[in-house]
């Protein structure tokens, strides 16, 4: 157990380093503020769907029908359940300003399903499993944009659906099609290096702009009032979810790979891009910084803590 550990933590503590190095470079002046709109929409519209076209396309895990529709009905599950979670301990906050406890909920129901567990996935199980990472994403991406984002609004402003058509929920499924048509066997093998090329940019990309966020929105003042806030968004995300979510992979009827995912998905602390949309929404970004960067912080040790346990869970059934 001890030897895993260290092993796991090897691999979880180069992906926060790049996130301390992209808030080095935006505190230093390196990356400009002027400069994030254009990366982060490269990083959206390019890289990412390339990462997910390499990582499918080719892939023997989803050539099954059964992980077309269960991963992303798992993914939309992880939020529904955080958000039932969030909840409870939610009612637990001072009885204050409304907003307040939307943006826990809100904050606290949304894992970081896509950069962390990326390179933590691809190191630990490869790309079949990588693949099937990407079908769960599609469930999340949806789950954000619809039940996550009403917590924080409670239907106050008017859903447009075509927020939630971003390129992921648009290339997953594609290049789950291209690759139940072998496209692997037609597409050239330039086109196919080229999306390997541009995919392999999209996490450490991601992971310095995720820093460069968090020195954007820090608020040092704001954390040190906000222990209450971040003990009951550690206990929510960090314990009672992972804990929750590793027993239903454990016993569910789902295929290996996605019962690792599952584990994976459940070890992460609180996304990072919901402090930009609550800041958008008028939500309570004090409440969103003080989840966010709590629970990343505990996150950096609990990663590889449940990571080993779960996969002894998941492995032993």
């Amino acid at each position: 157990m001890g030897t895993q550990f260290v092993s796991l933590l090897q691999i979880v503590a180069p992906v926060f380093v790049v996130m301390v190095v992209g808030y080095a470079v935006r505190k230093l002046g390196i990356l400009s503020a002027e400069a994030d709109r254009s990366l982060i929409r490269t990083t959206v519209t390019v890289l990412a769907p390339c990462l997910a076209l390499d990582s499918i396309i080719g892939n023997e895990a989803l050539r099954s029908p059964a992980n077309w529709l269960i991963p992303p009905l798992a993914g939309v599950g992880t939020v529904a359940l955080g958000i039932l979670v969030a909840r409870v301990f939610a009612s637990l906050l001072p009885k204050s300003n409304p907003m307040v406890r939307r943006t826990f909920v809100f904050t606290t129901s949304v894992q970081n399903y896509a950069y962390i567990p990326l390179p933590l996935c691809l190191a630990l199980f490869g790309k079949e499993t990588l693949g099937v990472l990407f079908a769960l994403v599609l469930g999340v991406e949806l789950s954000f944009w619809s039940i996550a984002l009403w917590q924080l609004t409670q239907g106050a402003e008017k859903r447009d659906w075509r927020q939630a058509l971003n390129p992921q929920v648009i290339t997953i499924p594609s290049a789950m099609i291209l690759n139940a048509l072998g496209a692997d066997h037609w597409i050239p093998a330039a086109v196919d290096s080229t999306f390997h090329l541009l995919g392999v940019c999209a996490v450490p990309l991601g992971l310095l702009m995720s820093g460069a966020l968090i020195a954007d929105h820090i608020n040092f003042p704001a954390l040190r009032r906000g222990s209450r806030t971040i003990l009951l968004a550690t206990l929510a995300r960090v314990v009672t979810l992972p804990l929750l979510i590793m027993v239903i992979a454990a016993l569910g009827p789902f295929d290996k790979d996605l019962k690792v995912i599952l584990v994976i998905q459940a070890a992460m602390p609180a996304a990072i891009f919901p402090i930009v949309v609550t800041k958008v929404h008028d939500g309570d970004v004090p409440t969103a910084l003080q989840v966010v960067l709590g629970t990343s912080l505990v996150g950096l040790l609990a990663i590889p803590l449940w990571i080993s346990f779960g996969l002894h869970l998941v492995r032993g059934h």
